[in-house]
């Protein structure tokens, strides 16, 4: 007999249910916002106290792995060539990169607006600031050395069949063509979307994989931008002479402090807000 059951007998409020619906009701009953913070504030101070060098190698194989998105859009684009459906079609690519990082649990620097923040909100110190610009530095330099390798990959190396190369480069004009203005607003709502997927997935449980899809293919229809996943279109596009360095280190920038934005000066600070008084 289960300790729950004796103490429902004891105080003669038996539950009707039995023990296999009283499972079934724990096993589905959602998680609260409080239950989300410290799932989300766990996997933070977990990554804040990772070493160096693993966060390194997760960050390399997060740019290698998020890479894959322009791969899978470039693809589409051409074998969907003429379609009035093309565009469509071909950002459904755009998700595949985010369902291997996310759920194959690499490090991708737009998660980390969040994960990394929340500890810091809760435990606010110059150790745990500098924990955190610490996690920061390492997997952006590391997801930016990831993306660069893919592109290198593709284009000099041919990883990628010449025809396929074509189609990355035609879908990454969008980003190349705008301004910076444009790069940090856009990048202000795709920063708030991934961080976004990052607080659901608790939630999601085994729903977690159409979460990301949902969402990352938000990303991709509305043009947002990110900077990790859009770091290689521009690096492709500035091995072909498209474009130039100084455009690319001047939308990267731009559209790195809009993801900042998006991820932890709006959604991180108002997970924090909704939950703040239930943590004292």
């Amino acid at each position: 007999m289960s300790d729950q059951t004796r103490k429902e007998k004891k105080s003669g409020n038996k539950s009707p249910l039995s023990a296999q619906e009283r499972k079934d009701v724990r096993d589905h009953h959602s998680l609260s916002s409080v239950s989300v913070y410290a799932v989300v504030h766990r996997e933070g101070m977990e990554e804040l106290n990772r070493p160096a060098t693993s966060l390194w190698w997760s960050g390399v194989a997060a740019g290698l792995g998020i890479s894959t998105s322009v791969i899978a859009e470039g693809i589409l684009h051409k074998v969907f060539e003429g379609s009035p459906y093309q565009f469509a079609i071909e950002n459904l690519g755009y998700t595949v990169g985010f369902v291997l990082v996310i759920l194959g649990r690499l490090q991708l620097f737009t998660e980390n607006t969040i994960t990394a923040i929340l500890p810091l909100l809760t435990h606010s110190s110059l150790k745990m600031l500098w924990s955190t610009l610490r996690l920061w530095a390492i997997v952006f330099v590391a997801n930016l050395c990831g993306t660069f390798l893919a592109a290198l990959l593709g284009y000099h190396i041919g990883t990628i069949p010449p025809e396929y190369v074509d189609g990355m480069a035609a879908i990454s004009h969008h980003y190349a063509n705008l301004d910076v203005s444009q790069a940090f607003s856009y990048g202000i709502t795709s920063g708030f979307l991934v961080a976004a997927i990052v607080w659901m997935i608790p939630s999601a449980r085994s729903a977690a994989f159409l979460v990301i899809i949902m969402f990352t293919y938000l990303i991709a229809l509305g043009n947002f931008t990110h900077v990790i996943a859009g770091s290689t279109e521009l690096f492709l596009l500035g091995m072909r002479g498209e474009i130039g360095l100084a455009q690319t280190a001047a939308l990267l920038s731009c559209t790195l402090l809009g993801n900042i934005a998006g991820g932890t000066g709006l959604f991180a600070l108002l997970a924090y807000g909704q939950v703040v008084r239930e943590l004292e």
